[in-house]
């Protein structure tokens, strides 16, 4: 996500930047919730509730957004991938990540392109090949299995130029391969963020419960007159 600038967008830069900052909030909520635990501390407690409202509150909120802007990311993820294969290189170290990152992607769905195949037409240096060459992470071909990354060559290509209905690869485009991933694990996915949800939720009364606990006990000790 954190790609060079042509290959990024305002929304996904943003909700990296979202997950950094949870994931830092959550490190610093646990530690509070345990000290305040520990040593009986109703602020850090009280904190502790704080934080984990808010994390729940942007759970939920990163859920709406997701959920009604879901075309307008498609098209800047369809945007991002797009320049991403255009520009597919190898031999550059610059973005070896991102492009591993994509290569995993189109061995672990069994997919190519980003609507398909096609796609791939517009590298540069596969028009300079002729399109002699294509890409080993989109290979269906049992002999590529261990070629996960890079440019495969074509094997007796019938003319010197050839398109990608000539190569070896899956014909099913990314797009429709995530969406399909997504509707076959929906349950799933759905279970995971209940579980994460209730977890938060218990976190919070028991929070709150210690908290007026530790205030029942103060009050106790206080001397009458």
């Amino acid at each position: 996500l954190l790609a060079p600038i042509e290959t990024s967008s305002p929304s996904l830069k943003t909700g990296a930047y979202i997950l950094i900052g949870v994931g830092a909030l959550t490190m610093l909520m646990g530690f509070l919730g345990c000290l305040g635990a520990v040593n009986e501390i109703r602020c850090l407690l009280g904190l502790y509730f704080a934080c984990l409202m808010v994390i729940l509150i942007t759970q939920v909120a990163a859920g709406l957004v997701i959920y009604f802007q879901k075309e307008s990311l498609k098209e800047e993820l369809s945007i991002i991938v797009e320049s991403l294969i255009e520009n597919y290189d190898p031999l550059d170290e610059d973005k070896r990540n991102l492009q591993d990152t994509w290569d995993y992607v189109q061995r672990q769905i069994a997919c190519c392109g980003w609507t398909g195949a096609k796609d791939w037409e517009n590298n540069e240096i596969l028009i300079n090949k002729s399109m002699t060459e294509y890409p080993c992470s989109c290979s269906n071909s049992s002999k590529d299995f261990e070629l996960d990354s890079g440019f495969c060559n074509l094997d007796d290509p019938v003319n010197s130029t050839a398109t990608y209905a000539d190569w070896p690869v899956h014909e099913q485009g990314c797009m429709d391969g995530v969406e399909k991933w997504l509707k076959d694990n929906l349950g799933v996915i759905l279970g995971v963020c209940t579980g994460v949800a209730v977890i938060e939720l218990l976190g919070m009364i028991l929070s709150i419960s210690l908290c007026k606990n530790i205030h029942s006990e103060d009050y106790t000790k206080v001397p009458k007159s």
